[in-house]
């Protein structure tokens, strides 16, 4: 199995070569720097014992990675999943420190997770396990120190859970400088959740998307899309895509995928895959492997790590990915898809949009103000257009591919704010 936490290292050590120059009258400063990025400021981690429905007790491996503060608070979502482990949520919380730099938003990058799959709980279960992870981490979070989130199979309700053990169990007096409710983002809107937050992240990767096309010189309606993974991002990365012309053919889960000429409709697809389980067989079925080897202008990987790696790069016909996932492509691809010329548009710049809609979210809970829909999605634009902007300027001026332009500015930003630390 390939570590993503070796591959994020891998990822920081090259673009550190790029940027050394830029650090000549401060290069030893500069590698202790690198050196201190290369793991988190810190990892915890615990076995959560709860009450299972049938009166046993069952415990629970957790785990919670906080990367880097420098430039503000740790930032990071909370995943339920099997595969859950160590070095995956180090990694997680590095790629959100770059996140968070690329779009220019005060945080630093977290990751937390417990391993278990959720389809096997009860919801009091659910509800327990939730609240026992908050109990352990209460005074290791809040609003200015790490502020968690939904991530792979946690959602509002699991957050508003979390926000009122927070509450209860830090007590009303502890908590009268702040708004507890900014401790968490992604919550239901009746709970101080920000609109535009459950679509912001594939919302933001089709505002890059459409940047990349013009920079292609192509027209939307000429553009064919795939995309592997059909859970919360691949859906919205999808239906906005179909919204602004584009021809999404094919889409996948779990199970397999599915593939209709000339384009299907995101919206009827999710229709048959709440009705059936999957979207398998909606059109001409397909695997997850054939889907990443479609003949099409943009692959989409919207799912879980290391999706395509050395033994599948090669194979990859499309003219350019767009990571909606976070790190579904490992360093030994990256060097094969940059020696075949297929253009890579990085994780920490195309799903960025879901943490900075989570950044506002944070800024209202604070200051107890709401703003609209209309609000919210016209101050995530610009910024998602600056990042990609930002991208395309490094990637033409130093000749690099896609992934490390976008890490030269998030890395030196990052490095720039330790260093005047003292860090």
């Amino acid at each position: 199995m390939n570590n993503p936490h070796q591959n994020a290292i891998a990822q920081l050590n090259q673009v550190a070569l790029l940027l050394r120059p830029n650090y000549s009258a401060r290069s030893k400063d500069f590698d202790r720097v690198i050196k201190r990025l290369a793991e988190p400021d810190r990892v915890l981690k615990t076995q959560l014992k709860i009450t299972m429905d049938d009166g046993s007790a069952k415990k629970f491996m957790a785990f919670r990675a906080q990367h880097n503060n420098a430039r503000g608070p740790y930032k990071g979502g909370i995943r339920f999943h099997q595969s859950v482990s160590e070095v995956e949520v180090k990694a997680l919380s590095t790629w959100m420190t770059w996140k968070c730099a690329v779009t220019g938003i005060p945080y630093g990058g977290s990751k937390g997770g417990i391993v278990v799959n959720p389809r096997e709980l009860s919801v009091a279960e659910l509800e327990r396990l939730s609240r026992a992870y908050v109990r352990w981490l209460a005074t290791k979070i809040g609003p200015w120190i790490d502020v968690p989130a939904p991530d792979v199979n946690t959602t509002g309700q699991i957050m508003a859970w979390m926000v009122d053990e927070y509450q209860q169990t830090l007590g009303k007096q502890d908590l009268i400088q702040e708004n507890p409710l900014a401790t968490f983002t992604g919550k239901p809107l009746e709970l101080g959740g920000s609109q535009g937050r459950e679509e912001a992240t594939g919302l933001g990767g089709v505002f890059v998307l459409k940047k990349l096309t013009k920079a292609l010189k192509l027209k939307p309606e000429t553009v064919t899309i795939a995309v592997q993974g059909f859970g919360n991002v691949g859906f919205w990365f999808a239906k906005h895509a179909v919204d602004q012309g584009y021809q999404v053919v094919a889409v996948s889960d779990s199970k397999g995928g599915t593939y209709v000429k000339g384009g299907l409709d995101p919206v009827k697809v999710l229709a048959h895959k709440k009705k059936q389980g999957s979207v398998v067989d909606f059109g001409k079925p397909l695997t997850n492997e054939e889907l990443l080897e479609l003949e099409v202008d943009l692959l989409v990987p919207a799912a879980l790590e290391n999706v395509i790696h050395k033994d599948n790069a090669a194979k990859i016909k499309a003219r350019a990915i767009m990571e909606m996932g976070n790190g579904p492509t490992t360093p030994e691809a990256d060097e094969i898809l940059a020696k075949n010329k297929v253009l890579l548009i990085p994780d920490v710049l195309a799903n960025s949009g879901g943490v900075t809609v989570s950044y506002f979210e944070w800024v209202q809970n604070l200051q107890g103000y709401y703003w609209t829909h209309k609000e919210v999605i016209g101050k995530l634009q610009p910024l998602m257009e600056k990042a990609f902007d930002e991208m395309w300027a490094t990637k033409e001026k130093h000749q690099v591919d896609g992934r490390m332009a976008t890490y030269i500015t998030a890395v030196q930003r990052v490095v720039d704010a330790m260093l005047l630390r003292g860090n």
